[in-house]
């Protein structure tokens, strides 16, 4: 029973490490918490289902998940990318170039959250929208790894949720891209003046962050084969403790805190209550506050970042 915990807790701290991939990339550049990224995850999950369905209407005479997969998740990513980006583009920059404190921007990404979640619900409607996951991963494909019974949606979701981190740490620390996140992050002015446009980069940095939400949110409708327009909040509350718990802003933190996270969670259902998971989840981010407030990787803040 143990070992399969882990086994679950890893998966689902893979996923939890890609969704606050998006508030650490975002508050790494800008400094605020992008509220709004737990709603853009959920529309990740709509988008995939959405595509996943359509697919099967059109009754494909093969629906394999080594070409299905791979279109679910770009789907998902371009979607939630160009959601991310517009976000950017309409409810932070123009509070930013008006000089506005960072509680502006807070408080606009608490309305577009909100504004997020009542248009799904409006267009969607509001019952649970069901994946039929069971017709691209068969419940007989599982995998026996020393006792213990691994299922192969797990081992895809492990696996593409690792590549697409390995994948961002590899745009930031080795592209241009990434050189020129890294300089914004470290100084906007500097990098203004050095040539770096500032605003084209903070754009790439709220797609990227995005679209790893969405593809998070295709896995995790894959795997609990239902969604509702409300899957957000709780998800972007968990993956908010993971990049806290990991050190906000710092990118090896957030993958860090996702997987402690996602194995503590897992772990309180084998020792307690199932119940007792979200409890757990927050006790985990209150602790943290409290007590580490840098989070486990994460920096003292200088004076004027604490603003």
């Amino acid at each position: 029973m143990l070992p399969q915990q882990l086994v679950f807790g890893i998966a689902l701290g893979t996923v939890y490490s890609l969704i606050a991939l998006g508030y650490t990339l975002v508050y790494g550049i800008l400094f605020m918490i992008n509220f709004a990224h737990g709603e853009v995850f959920m529309i990740g999950a709509y988008l995939g289902w959405g595509l996943l369905t359509w697919l099967l209407s059109a009754q494909l005479s093969s629906l394999h998940p080594l070409w299905v997969l791979p279109l679910l998740l770009l789907q998902g990513m371009i979607g939630a990318g160009l959601v991310g980006l517009s976000l950017e583009f309409f409810a932070y920059r123009p509070l930013y170039k008006r000089g506005a404190t960072r509680l502006g921007p807070l408080i606009s990404a608490v309305g577009a959250s909100i504004f997020l979640q009542n248009l799904v619900m409006l267009t969607q409607g509001a019952r649970m929208k069901v994946y039929m996951t069971s017709l691209l991963f068969p419940p007989s494909w599982r995998l026996q790894v020393a006792g213990v019974n691994i299922s192969a949606l797990l081992i895809v979701i492990t696996l593409t949720s690792t590549l697409l981190m390995f994948g961002l740490h590899y745009l930031v620390q080795h592209t241009t891209l990434g050189r020129a996140m890294r300089a914004v992050a470290e100084d906007r002015e500097m990098a203004e003046i050095v040539g770096v446009k500032v605003w084209r980069v903070i754009a790439a940095t709220f797609f990227l962050g995005s679209s790893l939400g969405g593809a998070a949110g295709v896995l995790v409708g894959l795997y609990y084969t239902q969604i509702d327009f409300f899957m957000g909040y709780s998800a972007g509350l968990k993956a908010f403790t993971a990049a806290v718990l990991g050190g906000i802003g710092n990118i090896r933190g957030a993958m860090l805190g996702g997987l402690v996270l996602g194995i503590a969670e897992s772990l309180a259902v084998t020792f307690m209550n199932p119940a007792y998971r979200d409890v757990i989840t927050f006790a985990i981010l209150i602790l943290t506050l409290i007590f580490r407030p840098t989070g486990l990787l994460g920096e003292r803040l200088s004076e004027w970042e604490k603003l």
